[in-house]
């Protein structure tokens, strides 16, 4: 049977149990070698009954699930496979009360399956953008105008920043034609936004912002464009459009699809949309769903998200 390339395809090809585990070993281990994810010995022996693998190094047993975000988890491959596919592929995510639904799986259970395939997608940040970079920031939050109102009339009084009380401060950076990270940020000061661009833009680099007072002074290490948005939205090359349309679509998950994210959670719903949009399909370079899975499966080893991690209950393991 060939690879899947549609959610109907994929749902049908992950529901044989022995095609699954064929196919997450090949993701997991692409060049052939099975090692042990405890002590990362090669020699072994595999039970086909069980579908497990005896070190000989470590003398332990071991699943395709340890050492991934899988791990300890009594769900099957098939559904697993399913969620992840469904994750990484819907432009607006999808919520656990639809993997319950459609997996047949508690919510509560659901929400801890997207949650530890969130940690699988993060990525870890490698070298400086250059050429056109885009950098902003925007507030996540709700908004008062649809809040209770002893809530609103606390967020609206005098001294508070307005539209922007008790809102999280995201930062992002995005290299025009490339890729997009983000950053939860403390507040908006000069020395935060300013640390934000050094840190992610090599020195030379023909940077695009919003007027934002913090921004000042960039003009030394970068040939700093400013488009002022109470006057307009683009001044030749220079805006911040790209980044824009990355807010919409972040906003556009988290209001409509997710309804209400706490700000611990903040930043794995962001490293999911990070993921799709700089893995999307483009004129230049088509990307079909069968081939975001493949690239994001691989990312499940050596992480794990315990249940009490996940909570605050114990502090979480980098």
């Amino acid at each position: 049977m060939k690879k899947p390339e549609t959610l109907q395809e994929a749902i049908v090809y992950f529901s044989d149990p022995q095609r699954a585990f064929d196919y997450a070993v090949t993701l997991r281990w692409p060049d052939g070698k099975v090692t042990c994810p405890r002590c990362k010995g090669s020699k072994h022996s595999f039970i086909k009954t069980r579908r497990i693998w005896f070190c000989y190094d470590c003398n332990k047993q071991f699943t395709v699930k340890v050492g991934t975000v899988m791990e300890d988890s009594p769900i099957s491959l098939d559904k697993w496979m399913a969620a992840f596919w469904m994750l990484v592929n819907c432009k607006n995510g999808v919520s656990s009360l639809e993997i319950h639904r459609a997996l047949k799986v508690t919510q509560k259970t659901a929400w801890f399956m997207l949650q530890r395939l969130r940690l699988a997608l993060h990525q870890k940040t490698e070298g400086k953008f250059q050429g056109h970079v885009e950098v902003d920031e925007t507030y996540i939050g709700g908004k008062a105008r649809f809040m209770h109102k002893k809530q609103r009339a606390k967020m609206t009084q005098p001294g508070m920043p307005k539209g922007g009380a008790n809102k999280v401060i995201v930062g992002g950076v995005l290299e025009r034609g490339g890729k997009v990270r983000t950053q939860i940020l403390q507040n908006r000061e000069r020395h935060v936004l300013q640390a934000l661009v050094i840190d992610n833009v090599e020195c030379g680099s023909q940077l695009s912002t919003d007027d934002c007072h913090s921004y000042w002074g960039l003009d030394k290490e970068y040939a700093h464009g400013i488009v002022d948005h109470a006057k307009e939205y683009v001044n030749g090359q220079v805006h911040t459009n790209g980044l824009e349309n990355f807010w919409s679509l972040v906003k556009r998950g988290l209001k409509g699809t997710y309804i209400s994210v706490e700000p611990f959670h903040l930043f794995r719903y962001l490293d999911e949309q990070v993921f799709r949009f700089n893995n999307r399909a483009t004129k230049k370079k088509f990307i079909s769903d069968s081939n975001r899975f493949e690239m994001a499966f691989p990312q499940i080893a050596d992480k794990r998200l315990t249940y009490d991690e996940l909570i605050g209950r114990r502090a979480e393991q980098p």
